[in-house]
């Protein structure tokens, strides 16, 4: 796991990924900026204070937010994967696995249609953990197990998808499901990362592709 987790990030900063880089790190911050400005707007439209106090409440929050972008990229994450996922995975397996038959590609608007359904469910849970945010420490580790698992599951069945059918992703990922869990627990590790969580769609994409592929390999021995 460490090893596919490595050689993923690794893979970032390479000539192929570069132009999928910079698409999928200027979207989320797009849709970062977008989620942003719609919960300020939000609260300004809900609660009617004196200017000064409304000012040093978009001071306050405005840090607040910063750090609580580590909750929004969860979600978009989540959203956004299905855009990417042919492009990461067709770079993936030319330069790890050419002798493999390449996977079939899912298609911008089934990984998309994939990603919406699965989002919708994160962002509620994202929703949930939010609430915690006054309980230290039980808020850290709601926040890594929910993230873990409901990651760890989406980028896994995604990049399953490519070699099977649905059903077969999700029962390959249920028999080895404490590896898929451990790997989402990497995925929120760099989701809990300011700045670094931007690129968590592209390292989540093809860390799941060569643990989908180590455990093709695993068994077929």
């Amino acid at each position: 796991m460490y090893a596919a987790a490595f050689k993923a990030f690794t893979q970032l900063w390479t000539p192929p990924f570069r132009s999928v880089l910079f698409r999928s790190f200027g979207l989320t911050v797009v849709l970062l900026i977008v989620a942003i400005v719609a919960i300020q707007t939000a609260f300004g439209a809900l609660v009617a204070l004196p200017g000064w106090v409304e000012w040093m409440i978009q001071i306050v929050g405005g840090l607040g937010l910063f750090v609580g972008s580590v909750f929004l990229i969860a979600p978009i994450t989540s959203l956004i994967a299905g855009l990417y996922l042919d492009d990461i995975a067709s770079h993936v397996e030319r330069s790890d696995y050419s002798e493999e038959p390449p996977g079939r590609p899912l298609g911008a608007l089934e990984g998309l249609g994939i990603s919406l359904k699965f989002g919708l469910v994160v962002i509620a849970v994202n929703i949930g953990v939010l609430f915690l945010l006054l309980l230290p420490g039980i808020n850290i580790m709601a926040f890594f197990l929910a993230n873990g698992y409901l990651l760890g599951r989406e980028y896994f069945e995604l990049a399953a998808m490519r070699y099977m059918e649905p059903r077969e992703a999700r029962a390959l990922r249920r028999a080895n499901r404490v590896r898929v869990l451990l790997s989402g627990f990497a995925i929120a590790g760099m989701v809990s990362i300011p700045l670094l969580n931007l690129l968590t769609p592209l390292f989540a994409t093809a860390f799941m592709v060569h643990t989908v592929k180590g455990v093709l390999a695993q068994r077929r021995r």
